[in-house]
């Protein structure tokens, strides 16, 4: 079909050359439009809900994961996000045992959808979470889970102190360096920049073993770019001259990194630069084709972007790009992807111009795109479609014969309220059925500030139900008020205890529930709870507060780290259960204790409860569903 987006485009051939073209499209349609009309085909997805508050931006991945081992003791997918508040979140689902929990990353960060998390599943199946501010801060954070394959259990918050901004970080490991991993990232001077460290130790730290270093050069100021690897020696990287806002030129390109040489390549193993000792200088010029043409995907004289880049069976690598017009208006999608001997595209459709609601910014926002990366001839896209509720932005996959051709477009949402954007598929998902994820809502800008403070009001949605039955009534031993009252734990094994508590913000440390032997409470220096059952002491990650203070700041990714807003008051839910204590901050998991017994029978409120409006005790363990619907009545 890329013949018919160029008659489109066309518009300096003669009148009588149109009338000609015009004839045969119509004779094109005339003698295939049957064979079309049972390659269109509406194949409704189901739509979950996985986060009610969350969003992404598309240049940190892999930002959904899925890991099953050998031995068949872990088979789980984590999928990460930010929302406007400033939290950065993951939901893990468990497929062994159909258990979700959301888990509380980090709390007061920067809102701004460019932090969203990243993972990477180490040697010893523990799992490793990266996440950094947009742009203005010289580091890398990151947490480690305690055990294999579960980040509702997560080490503390370490950092990687990098000398240059950090934003996007997508990582790797390679089975010819099994002792390292590697990390690219928009690093110096704003260009695609890769880092060697160690593998993490058992108590979480790493090492900077080679690198920063800048991978290229750009004649524009920031190179986008996206990366895949192979798995075993080489990190392909599909990237831009610049963003496309200000360039135009602007050229799509792709190398690769051989890890083993440290060299970078063209697609045809033409060494570019020596990465570290010489610099690949790149530019959007018809002298750069002539002279590094197997470089080059896309030479446009518009605005290109990419979305995603991935590896068929061959190692031949495919690209989700879109291209721009001049004045911003109008997206069109296109797959672009390596034969062996040329770069093959292929027009999938027009995706209309920038998705969100602020028509004054980001005017180069597409809707977005995704491959499988498991299926590379298909193709997800966000598209503006008229329905029930005017034009919204719904899914629909393209599949790609190897012609290059359309030979199937399956409509995935239909009739939606609300704009379906930035769709991603769960890397390395294998046969699991949770497969496609996306955001889900109103879009306003990629960071919250006071100029518009409803930020990326967006959920995360799936194709898979993570949902667990609710049941609040079983097991309910208590349901009442708490005004300085004992709250008492059942007499069983485990047990749920949930309070809906107003806290005293002007006294906002010391003890929540205390007794003889067990105290959880807020620490006065840092305002970050703590759990205390004899001599074991365990302290949050998180401080007790949220990043809403951002709402009445500049539009900015200036550094600065505003003040934590205090919570008023907060759903607080204790589950103890197999020898664990799990605490839950407004339905999202933020600390876990191992106790080899717990004896305590009764816990008192502390002086920061001002009040209790809800308060229930159950002999049994809560699911992630029933603690989220007591935390958001």
């Amino acid at each position: 079909m890329n013949w018919l987006k160029e008659i489109r485009s066309a518009y300096q051939i003669s009148y009588s050359l149109k009338r000609c073209l015009w004839i045969l499209v119509v004779c094109y349609s005339l003698t295939g439009c049957s064979e079309n009309k049972k390659h269109d085909s509406p194949h409704i997805t189901q739509s979950y809900v996985v986060a009610k508050e969350g969003a992404w931006c598309w240049f940190a991945d892999p930002r959904a994961i899925h890991y099953e081992n050998e031995a068949g003791t872990i088979n789980k997918t984590f999928i990460g996000y930010i929302d406007i508040h400033g939290n950065i979140k993951a939901t893990q689902h468990d497929f062994a045992t159909g258990e979700t929990q959301e888990v509380l990353i980090r709390s007061w960060f920067q809102p701004d959808d460019h932090d969203n998390p990243t993972f990477l599943v180490l040697p010893d199946e523990r799992v490793m979470v990266f996440y950094s501010r947009h742009t203005d801060e010289p580091c890398f954070y990151y947490r480690v889970s305690n055990n294999p394959g579960d980040i509702t259990d997560l080490g503390p918050e370490l950092k990687i102190e990098t000398k240059y901004n950090t934003t996007y970080p997508s990582p790797f490991i390679l089975s010819d360096d099994p002792e390292h991993f590697y990390l690219c990232w928009r690093g110096i001077s704003w260009h695609p920049t890769i880092a060697k460290l160690s593998i993490p130790d058992q108590e979480g730290q790493v090492e900077l073993v080679d690198g920063p270093t800048q991978i290229v050069q750009s004649t524009a100021s920031r190179p986008y770019a996206k990366y895949v690897s192979n798995g075993k020696d080489k990190i392909y990287m599909a990237y831009t001259t610049g963003h496309p806002d200000p360039t135009m030129p602007n050229y799509l390109y792709l190398n690769y990194i051989d890890i083993d040489k440290m060299e970078l390549k063209d697609i045809n193993g033409k060494v570019l630069a020596k990465i570290g000792d010489e610099m690949h200088h790149v530019a959007a010029t018809e002298a750069y084709q002539q002279k590094y043409g197997q470089a080059v995907v896309d030479q446009t004289q518009l605005r290109d972007w990419l979305w995603q880049v991935v590896l068929d069976e061959n190692e031949h690598p495919g690209v989700a790009m879109v291209r721009i017009s001049e004045d911003k208006s109008s997206h069109d999608y296109y797959y672009a992807r390596w034969t062996g001997s040329e770069w093959q595209k292929t027009f999938l459709t027009n995706a209309g111009g920038h998705f969100h609601q602020s028509p004054e910014i980001e005017k180069c926002y597409s809707g977005g795109m995704a491959i499988d990366d498991q299926n590379p001839n298909e193709i997800y896209c966000s598209v503006p479609v008229d329905g029930k509720h005017g034009e919204v932005y719904e899914l629909i996959k393209y599949t790609i014969d190897e012609s290059g051709a359309i030979s199937h477009t399956d409509t995935l949402t239909k009739d939606s309220e609300l704009n379906n954007v930035r769709p991603f598929i769960v890397s390395n998902r294998e046969d699991s059925p949770l497969k496609l994820t996306w955001m889900n809502g109103n879009y306003y800008d990629w960071i919250v500030s006071e100029k518009r403070p409803l930020g990326f009001n967006t959920s995360i949605f799936a194709d898979y139900n993570l949902s667990q039955d609710i049941a609040l009534n079983n097991g309910l031993v208590s349901d009442d008020s708490l005004t300085n009252q004992t709250v008492k734990l059942p007499d069983s094994k485990e047990f749920s205890i949930f309070l809906n508590i107003k806290l005293d913000t002007a006294n906002y440390s010391g003890a929540l529930l205390t007794s003889n032997k067990f105290e959880y409470g807020l620490n006065t220096e840092t305002a970050k709870p703590y759990l205390r059952y004899d001599e074991q002491v365990a302290n949050s990650n998180n401080i007790l507060g949220n990043s809403d203070r951002w709402q009445t700041a500049n539009r900015s990714t200036g550094g600065v780290w505003y003040d934590p807003v205090k919570y008023t008051s907060i759903g607080l839910t204790l589950v103890f259960a197999n020898g664990t204590l799990t605490t839950y901050i407004n339905g999202l998991i933020d600390q876990v204790m191992e106790l080899d017994e717990w004896s305590v029978k009764q816990l008192k409120p502390g002086k920061l409860i001002l009040k209790t409006n809800d308060y229930k005790v159950y002999n049994r363990k809560l699911n992630y569903n029933e603690i989220k619907q007591l935390s958001e009545k």
